[in-house]
């Protein structure tokens, strides 16, 4: 069972989630790194530059992680791949010497995006500068002998605005024109959902590839539409609908999740079963439900969700989130007061 956890890329948005899940409750030592800012500012992270072979080297030694979750890799930043590509070698040797089981995140768009939906099976086929990279990276990851590289897709959140949503809602209230792809098609999944197969996979036997996201495809324009809704964005002046032309990007990215859906007990919730088919039952900074157990005592979360399928996603106030299937503990309407078993 692993007992001591690194987590690369603490400051993204990833990474963030994956620190405040862990920070709620990790059984044992973690540590997380950072390349410069740490908005987080917990004692457990640290600034490495990952393109530092020797310093990513030393730091790994020092710690001896059980098992490291490489998330850190932007494609916004000047040298992308080096920090992508040089990063993700640096990690994986050091992963391998200290004997480490390597969960490495990567991405949907290594491929074409003209053979969906792509199983695990499917090589890399990619289309522009960051999918090389993440293609390279990938296949760096998967040379360590305990590694599973988690293709994934869009990422996004009900508590913090991701950073496409963010951007999107921010050019829409300047006034400056935003085009959804309509033809662009994704597999988006839920930051929480993404948190938990991530530490599902470190105890797994799993090795290989392993496509993780959520189980409805989503166009571009569907998903974007659906986040502006959530996140209340009302000014859409400048908002277009298109096709993408322009070949710099695959088009149809559609995920085979079957394997992962299979292999986790971390269910993967699908756009609308997150946001249309759920029942929120309320959200706030505190929020107050009584726990089904005899003393009667509070629990105090941020969201508690309910779906269809009787699963309940419980959002605390820390970040961290718990699934339970229950049945006949509770109505399922808006509004009501829930009984929930402690099940955190």
């Amino acid at each position: 069972m692993t007992r001591r956890l690194l987590i690369t890329g603490g400051s993204g948005y990833l990474g963030r989630h994956l620190v405040r899940r862990v920070a709620a409750g990790w059984p044992g030592a973690w540590r997380y790194t950072t390349f410069s800012a740490d908005p987080l500012g917990r004692p457990q992270g640290a600034r490495l530059d990952l393109r530092d072979g020797a310093a990513v080297a030393r730091f790994v030694a020092g710690f001896a992680p059980d098992a490291i979750i490489h998330t850190a890799g932007s494609n916004t930043t000047p040298d992308m791949t080096a920090v992508i590509v040089d990063g993700t070698r640096h990690v994986a040797e050091a992963a391998a010497r200290a004997g480490a089981r390597l969960v490495h995140l990567s991405t949907d768009s290594i491929f074409g995006g003209d053979r969906a939906p792509y199983d695990e099976s499917a090589p890399p086929a990619p289309l522009n500068e960051y999918g090389r990279a993440k293609a390279a990276a990938e296949a760096l990851a998967l040379a360590h002998p305990n590694a599973v590289a988690v293709r994934t897709s869009l990422i996004y959140g009900l508590e913090e605005m991701d950073n496409g949503t963010a951007w999107m809602a921010a050019a829409l209230r300047a006034g400056q024109p935003v085009t959804l792809f309509t033809n662009q098609r994704r597999n988006p999944v839920w930051v929480e959902t993404l948190v938990a197969a991530c530490l599902e996979l470190l105890d797994l036997p799993y090795r290989g590839v392993l496509n993780v996201a959520g189980r409805q495809t989503l166009s571009r324009a569907e998903f974007g539409l659906r986040l502006l809704d959530w996140w209340g964005i009302g000014k859409r002046d400048t908002l277009s609908l298109a096709e993408d032309t322009s070949g710099r990007w695959p088009v149809d990215c559609a995920l085979n999740v079957g394997r992962a859906g299979g292999l986790l007990q971390t269910p993967l919730l699908g756009v609308d079963e997150v946001l249309g088919g759920a029942v929120f039952f309320a959200s706030g900074p505190r929020l107050a439900l009584s726990a089904a157990e005899p003393s009667g005592s509070i629990v105090r979360f941020r969201t508690v969700v309910i779906y269809e399928d009787v699963t309940v996603a419980v959002i605390g106030e820390d970040g961290a989130t718990a699934f339970s299937n229950l049945s006949g503990c509770f109505q399922p309407a808006r509004g009501l007061r829930v009984e929930v078993p402690k099940f955190l």
